[in-house]
């Protein structure tokens, strides 16, 4: 069946990307649950593109977005959970930059408007935010043991948070002024992200728009992640968002139940109210992507967005 046409909505490859060996039937896929546009994740390979790229030129499907690092690359140490540009090894961050450079030549190629980028993070020696939500869920945020085991990781955080922003600034400067060297009209959007010790915060981010005022970076704005980090303590969006909300260049429009992300707004938490605060936000940005798990079913889908449609008819114009 085909369901109602989403408009300028954008939906993230994501859902569906493990569920097809061909790029053509992960697409048309999407198109049926009424997208015209798509945003090609991190795990589209060349294979994949082959049967994409000829959808694109005749005009098919539209695409939003890439996501670095694009086509999918299998190393690791340039993943989506990674330090990625802020590297102390100059060779390491100099391919983090070149790597973004193609992700934003194949963006300018299929006429996206941007290139989300997970753009680093201060490095534990283990991974401390899988210990922190096992407590969270375990014993709650308000125990002793999820107080102590934050308290370290903030300290330590904050302690290196400075040399890292400094080290993704002139990455992304770097990145910015090859990309204007180019002509390419393609956005750099640096995505709020799902573990306490990566980067940005939204007061991290305004410090790097703040340093390259007018270059082509914003923030990328995910919904969800942000709120699993404002429940683990890391920032308070409402409060926050007021700094960076004429920065935002695009949106991961999905929702948490407790520290579980990429669900359907208002339809899995039933929580009618919290998703509300970023209404505007959805309504001033370019680009609007659904970034959604492969659990969501097309009904789930169909219905988060005519409520969530609802909501913005109702914001004040």
């Amino acid at each position: 069946m085909m369901w109602k046409d989403k408009g300028q909505y954008s939906f993230s490859t994501c859902w569906n990307i493990k569920r097809h060996q061909t790029g053509s039937e992960m697409i048309n896929e999407i198109r049926e649950l009424g997208f015209r546009f798509v945003e090609l994740n991190y795990n589209v390979t060349n294979e994949l593109l082959s049967t994409i790229e000829p959808m694109i030129e005749r005009g098919e499907i539209g695409v939003s977005s890439v996501h670095n690092t694009f086509p999918h690359v299998a190393d690791p140490d340039y993943g989506t959970d990674s330090v990625l540009l802020g590297f102390d090894d100059e060779e390491k961050r100099q391919r983090s930059i070149d790597l973004l450079i193609r992700s934003a030549e194949y963006a300018n190629r299929y006429g996206a408007k941007a290139v989300v980028v997970h753009p680093g993070e201060v490095p534990f020696d283990y991974n401390i935010d899988n210990e922190l939500k096992k407590l969270y869920n375990e014993q709650g945020h308000e125990s002793p043991a999820y107080t102590k085991l934050w308290g370290e990781m903030i300290e330590r955080r904050e302690a290196a948070a400075g040399h890292y922003l400094s080290r993704i600034g002139d990455s992304l400067e770097e990145v910015c002024d090859r990309i204007d060297a180019k002509g390419w009209d393609v956005s750099i959007g640096i995505e709020t992200r799902s573990r306490c010790y990566q980067m940005p915060t939204l007061r991290e981010a305004k410090t790097i728009f703040d340093r390259l005022q007018g270059a082509r970076v914003g923030l990328w704005y995910d919904f969800g992640h942000g709120m699993m980090m404002e429940r683990m303590g890391l920032y308070d969006n409402a409060r926050d968002m007021e700094a960076i909300k004429d920065n935002v260049v695009g949106i991961h429009i999905h929702e948490t139940v407790g520290l579980s992300d990429h669900w359907c707004p208002y339809v899995h938490s039933g929580d009618m109210e919290y998703f509300d605060r970023f209404l505007p936000i959805i309504a001033a940005v370019p680009v609007k992507v659904y970034e959604l798990k492969a659990v969501c079913t097309p009904e789930e889908i169909e219905q988060s967005h005519e409520l969530l449609l609802a909501k913005l008819a109702g914001l004040p114009a």
